[in-house]
């Protein structure tokens, strides 16, 4: 599995930050299941050339993010986030349902520096993970301000997490329960010296949630310290997906990892279920990351990756319709974020209708 390289952001890799005390919301908040009805996805414009050095590869990453967008806003609204200057060229490629917002971007990752929208009561508010280009690793000027500019925009409170991370590195059923590997929180170059139970506490303020399953997951091996929602996915309440090799290689450290997660949640009593990653792709690279669960749930679909392996693209296929029975299954082909250690989850964060 390739991941995603560290690009430098002037900060040192193991530096540490200094952490507030969580603000503490006036009601609780409730981070909604990702396959309740959306008023409208976000996502973000790829541009920075210091992330993206080769000009040609931009492109082709542009061109994904694109037909990602096309995809999701034949099914509800689709909103991209992209600097004015950048509009030109994003709506060439975009869809008519797709609307371009000036917040200026650096890279694509919507579901780790896009807001992670909650309700509180009736009222919907941005619960807030500051995004701090996961540990310092790559430049975050803009991307580090997404979320609150998009919760000015839509004149949204901001109720503050006290943590700094990413909602890609956290699943939540939506019904009060959590998992996430503790390599993508209780690292210093996210949370400084705070502990498990207290990162604990404010994930679950910030989600609603009432239970969290931790793993361990794999530090500095990747940039993200190995987010979980490119191995398991809930599909329900206490109901979840893992995309697990066959064969796994016991000396690389996601395969240990993935199958300690798979242990995790099967004495949790999750139900669980196995998707095999495909045997056969397009790209043929040892260090791509080929995850069947980074797929995103929109309003009447699921928008997957297709590998290129016939039979374990079937099997996936055949499991998320069985998981979500009143959607259709869309698949793309998304290498290139599968190059940069990626997927469509990865690059979508879904707006919920309000209440």
């Amino acid at each position: 599995m390739k991941r995603r390289e560290f690009i430098a952001a002037g900060i040192a890799t193991g530096a540490t930050f200094s952490q507030a005390r969580p603000a503490l919301a006036t009601q609780p908040l409730h981070v909604r299941p990702e396959e309740d009805r959306h008023e409208a996805t976000f996502m973000m414009w790829p541009v920075n050339r210091k992330v993206h050095p080769n000009a040609s590869f931009l492109q082709h990453l542009q061109l994904t993010i694109a037909n990602i967008a096309n995809a999701i806003a034949d099914f509800e609204p689709v909103i991209m986030l992209a600097a004015a200057s950048d509009h030109g060229k994003a709506r060439r490629m975009l869809a008519r349902g797709v609307e371009l917002w000036d917040i200026p971007t650096e890279d694509l990752w919507a579901r780790d520096a896009g807001p992670l929208i909650a309700h509180q009561g009736s009222k919907r508010v941005v619960s807030h993970i500051q995004f701090n280009g996961w540990g310092a690793k790559q430049v975050h000027k803009r991307d580090s301000k997404i979320a609150r500019e998009v919760a000015h925009i839509l004149g949204f409170d901001m109720i503050d997490s006290g943590l700094i991370g990413e909602a890609g590195g956290v699943e939540h059923d939506g019904h009060g329960l959590l998992m996430a590997h503790e390599s993508s929180w209780v690292n210093r170059n996210r949370n400084g010296a705070l502990g498990r139970a207290e990162i604990e506490r404010s994930l679950l303020n910030a989600y609603g949630a009432e239970r969290m399953i931790w793993a361990k997951g794999v530090k500095g091996e990747d940039i993200t310290d190995y987010h979980i929602d490119s191995l398991a996915r809930f599909t329900g309440p206490n109901r979840a997906l893992i995309n697990l090799n066959d064969n796994p290689d016991w000396e690389d450290p996601f395969h240990v990892a993935a199958y300690e997660t798979y242990d995790v949640l099967k004495a949790a009593d999750v139900q669980l279920e196995v998707i095999p990653e495909p045997t056969y792709r397009r790209v043929k690279g040892v260090e791509f990351v080929a995850s069947y669960a980074n797929y995103y749930a929109c309003n009447g679909a699921l928008i997957a990756a297709a590998f290129g392996d016939h039979e374990t693209d079937e099997i996936a296929q055949t499991a998320l319709a069985r998981h979500y029975p009143e959607r259709e299954v869309v698949t793309l082909n998304v290498d290139a974020l599968g190059e940069i250690g990626g997927g469509i989850h990865c690059a979508t964060q879904q707006l919920p209708e309000a209440i």
